[in-house]
């Protein structure tokens, strides 16, 4: 089958300070976050000038990309512009007519894949009649290239270091969003069960037998139970037992966004220094040549029939068609409690 065309889709972030309140509260609309909490995540943003490095981290990885393919790349977000909707009116325009969608999540679950076909749902819907036909492309936390470019970086990362703990952090989420990931019949837990599948394939390739995968940004109601330990309470339980640095590696992101420049090389790394550790951050892949191949890789499994490269026996999943699920009832978002109706 043929495609005219490559949609980068991605998550968005603030470029100037002007920008970050109405950036978190489209990130936020409808999931009933608190001013306060708005007002303590702004705050991040603003320590680094109102500006998140995602934008320009996938605008550098389209860059290398580019020359791989032979098609050209639109690129278009969920959160800030360039936004999806406005992307796709620009494909159209250009004549487009069937193109493939890679989502700048590497797992399974509700935010790391379905809200992707959300997005295209959207999209489709806002540009209406001729809209192009989107095929979005699979998950690929266990591609090779994805676990040699993280397996380079700790090593790097570890130069040095005689003694250390090896840490994976990826983005925490409700325990009720990772029981809901995957198809009902998995059982659930498809979102942390890979993100631990990718840990073990990168501390396998390191020859790593004893490691942590931890958890970081946890956000919303504290009485709401979310996946732990998070990263910064991991760091002091560490030093309690004596451990003298850790490594992390950021097993759940492919950019160095903000999450990560906060939360691990701002909040992690400020916390180990106050404990007196050691502390040593893995780069993520996106700036690896080997990224951009990965993604060549994944689109030529749909223009050229080739072999799709994986290391786990995982099901492959996440390829859907304009926006409808992989699998029935697959990664359900989790229903919110409503509030209890009163008798007038």
């Amino acid at each position: 089958m043929s495609y005219d065309a490559l949609l980068w889709l991605s998550f968005g972030g603030p470029e100037g300070p002007a920008d970050v309140r109405p950036f978190l509260e489209n990130v936020t609309r409808g999931r009933g976050v608190p001013p306060e909490r708005l007002d303590e995540v702004e705050k991040h943003y603003l320590h680094f000038g109102g500006v998140s490095p995602i934008n320009e981290l996938n605008r550098s990885a389209i860059a290398a990309v580019e020359p791989l393919l032979e098609m050209p790349i639109y690129f278009g977000n969920r959160n800030w512009h360039p936004m999806v909707e406005d992307t796709l009116a620009e494909m159209k325009a250009a004549g487009v007519k069937r193109a493939l969608v890679f989502p700048t999540s590497a797992y399974g679950g509700y935010s790391a894949c379905r809200q992707y076909d959300e997005d295209i749902l959207r999209a489709r819907t806002a540009v209406g009649e001729g809209a192009p036909e989107l095929v979005k492309l699979r998950q690929f936390f266990d591609h090779p290239l994805f676990v040699d470019s993280f397996a380079d970086a700790v090593r790097a990362a570890a130069e040095g270091l005689t003694e250390y703990r090896l840490v994976f952090p990826a983005h925490s989420i409700p325990l009720a969003a990772d029981k809901a990931a995957g198809p009902p019949e998995e059982g659930g837990g498809r979102y942390s069960r890979q993100v631990a599948e990718a840990a073990r394939l990168v501390a396998d390739k390191l020859g790593v037998a004893d490691y942590d995968v931890v958890w970081q940004s946890r956000s919303g109601p504290p009485q709401i139970p979310w996946l732990e330990p998070d990263i910064v309470d991991h760091v002091e339980e560490l030093s309690g037992k004596g451990v003298p640095a850790v490594v992390v590696c950021p097993i759940g992101f492919v950019s160095d966004h903000l999450e990560v420049v906060w939360d691990l090389d701002t909040e992690a790394r400020e916390k180990a220094e106050e404990l007196g550790m050691g502390f040593a951050r893995a780069a993520t892949p996106n700036g690896d040549p080997r990224f951009a191949q990965l993604v060549a890789e994944l689109v030529a499994e749909h223009t050229s029939g080739a072999q799709p490269r994986k290391l786990s026996d995982f099901t492959s999943a996440g390829c859907t068609v304009n926006g409808e699920f992989c699998a029935p009832m697959c990664c359900e978002p989790a229903r919110r409690p409503q509030r209890p109706q009163t008798s007038s």
